[in-house]
């Protein structure tokens, strides 16, 4: 088990990797909508936010050597599920079909009172 990090995706900001390599695979750790280079969330609502978590999660995958193209399954987690469709959209930018697995749920509250976080499972070959 060897563990990812890179600059170009904010650091944990906890007791856990960016990512760890197990084998043929990547586990990209949840990532908050946090812009690596500012420190803060990405300003315009659950939509941005989504985005910057989706280049989180490329840049992790860049910097382990591989790429969303390879995303086996995706977990989001969101503070509202009443704009799902706008969010489904923003997340649909990074990808195309076929598409990894998936699960979504909507939950009380994310750390720092993000309203969305994305964690990865992608293939590394």
């Amino acid at each position: 088990m060897d563990a990812i990090a890179t600059d170009t995706a904010p650091a944990a900001i906890g007791p856990y990797s960016q990512a760890v390599r197990s084998g043929d695979l990547l586990f990209v750790s949840g990532q908050l909508p946090i812009d690596p280079e500012t420190g803060e969330f990405a300003p315009g609502g659950s939509v941005a936010q989504m985005r910057q978590c989706m280049a989180n999660i490329a840049a992790i995958a860049e910097a382990a050597g591989t790429s969303m193209a390879k995303t086996v399954k995706t977990t989001i987690l969101v503070t509202d599920l009443s704009n799902f469709a706008d969010l489904n959209a923003a997340y649909g930018e990074s990808f195309s079909a076929p598409f990894p697995a998936r699960a979504c749920y909507q939950v009380a509250a994310l750390p720092r009172g993000a309203m969305v976080e994305v964690e990865a499972v992608i293939e590394l070959s």
